[in-house]
């Protein structure tokens, strides 16, 4: 697990943003919960519920009753580049299993 500044700030004075801004809706394929946040002209996507890499893999509508998420990255053009990253050989479009400590250094990489 990785620990992280939250109170970092980015280039403009600004406070960078964190996974508790990340705005979360019922997941469309009908359980679990899904949500986004727009950083720097990225799309950090965050999803968790059952059939999800995310514990626990229950139907809960709040991010806080999970420990763990499924979680995505995309360009300006849509293309995933979640595997950029991470320094290891996973090149998969998705990472499982993220904390929000993990989420939260992800988001300060971008």
């Amino acid at each position: 697990m990785v620990k992280t500044n939250l109170k970092q700030l980015n280039n403009k004075g600004m406070q960078k943003k964190t996974f508790n801004d990340i705005k979360f809706k019922d997941h469309p394929v009908g359980y679990g919960i899904l949500g986004t946040l727009k950083v720097n002209g990225f799309t950090v996507s965050v999803i968790a519920g059952p059939g999800f890499y995310s514990f626990p893999k229950q139907d809960f509508k709040s991010p806080d009753k999970y420990e763990a998420f499924e979680v995505a990255v995309w360009d300006q053009d849509g293309t995933y580049i979640t595997d950029k990253f991470f320094d290891d050989d996973h090149d998969n479009d998705v990472r499982g299993w993220l904390s929000r400590d993990d989420i939260n250094h992800l988001i300060l990489k971008l």
